[in-house]
């Protein structure tokens, strides 16, 4: 049994998972439009926007946008519009999952979802989590995090390319010195989890409507694309990024598509994996038990069943073993 299969290095089925944050009017969310639409060669109906922000994603649904496209693109005529989803109240990170996973079915490839910023601190979202959990005044952290955590997962193993767009503000940091409360500002930082920009492929603070950016995070094969920090990103960028993705290896779509949807029911432990399994093509099922993708898939939904049978009051875990000992 293997918990891992082990393959000879290749850039093959990238996805990249694009971060760009900024205050109100930094142009966070046309930027991700044009790269989106750069991404699939103008075409709008492989675009999707997934909309916390009360249907202002609409206000993008323009001539000016389309306009902007097609020039930047080179195009004959304006592109198809994109497609749009409302979520609304509660943002949990399990609706921003399930949302996903809908627009992934309706064959969007690029997705922008604007914002990501209420699956933390949103009516619903995993600060709200932690506090409906909380015990003599201790938040629930434990549970909120690993709701974001099932969130990040939808984010990494999605079939599509997904850009995401984070509200920012200044924040301060309060502490007490000497019995008295100091403030020490903090900056302009992003809201999200606090790790949640390192784990994009790339992430980036917008600034003066889109014109400046500050990288926070970029690899170097992508440096002359996304890491210039000056001048406006625009849907040639984005092309740029789908031609970097192509030039590895090729692989079939339906297969893929195939192994992100077990990776996805791989959390939902064996019973769901082996339902995905048995629910995908023929031949995802050869090719993806020949490449050993079935079985470390299949040990990886068995260990989230164990985590979780560790996690139950008799499942063997430590806060068990502590009850043991009270009570002997």
């Amino acid at each position: 049994m293997s918990t891992i299969n082990i393959q000879v290095a290749e850039r093959a089925g990238a996805r990249l998972v694009i971060g760009l944050s900024g205050v109100s009017g930094s142009g966070k969310t046309l930027t991700a439009l044009l790269l989106a639409y750069g991404m699939v060669d103008g075409d709008g109906g492989k675009v999707g926007l997934l909309c916390t922000e009360n249907r202002r994603g609409r206000l993008y649904a323009s001539s000016d946008t389309y306009e902007k496209v097609r020039d930047q693109l080179g195009m004959s005529s304006l592109p198809k519009p994109f497609m749009v989803g409302d979520l609304e109240p509660p943002f949990s990170p399990a609706r921003y999952v399930d949302a996903i996973l809908q627009f992934q079915q309706a064959g969007v490839k690029v997705l922008v979802v604007d914002s990501v910023s209420h699956e933390w601190e949103g009516i619903g979202g995993c600060e709200e989590i932690a506090e409906r959990g909380a015990v003599r005044g201790m938040k629930d952290w434990k549970t909120a995090k690993r709701e974001h955590q099932k969130f990040m997962n939808a984010l990494l193993q999605s079939d599509m390319h997904i850009i995401v767009c984070i509200r920012a503000r200044e924040k301060v940091k309060y502490e007490k010195v000497n019995g008295k409360t100091e403030v020490t500002p903090l900056g302009i930082l992003p809201v999200c989890e606090k790790n949640f920009m390192f784990e994009m492929t790339a992430s980036l603070m917008m600034w003066d409507k889109g014109k400046t950016q500050t990288v926070a995070k970029c690899p170097e094969e992508l440096a002359h694309i996304l890491g210039r920090e000056s001048n406006h990103i625009t849907a040639q960028d984005g092309r740029a990024l789908a031609q970097w993705v192509d030039g590895g290896v090729a692989l079939d779509p339906a297969i893929e598509h195939a192994r992100n949807t077990l990776r996805t029911a791989s959390a939902g432990g064996l019973d769901a994996y082996r339902k995905a399994f048995d629910a995908i093509p023929a031949k995802a099922k050869r090719a993806l038990s020949a490449d050993g993708t079935h079985e470390s898939l299949k040990r990886a939904a068995e260990a989230f069943d164990a985590d979780r049978r560790s996690a139950q009051p008799g499942g063997g875990g430590l806060a068990d073993l502590n009850d043991e000992v009270d009570a002997g």
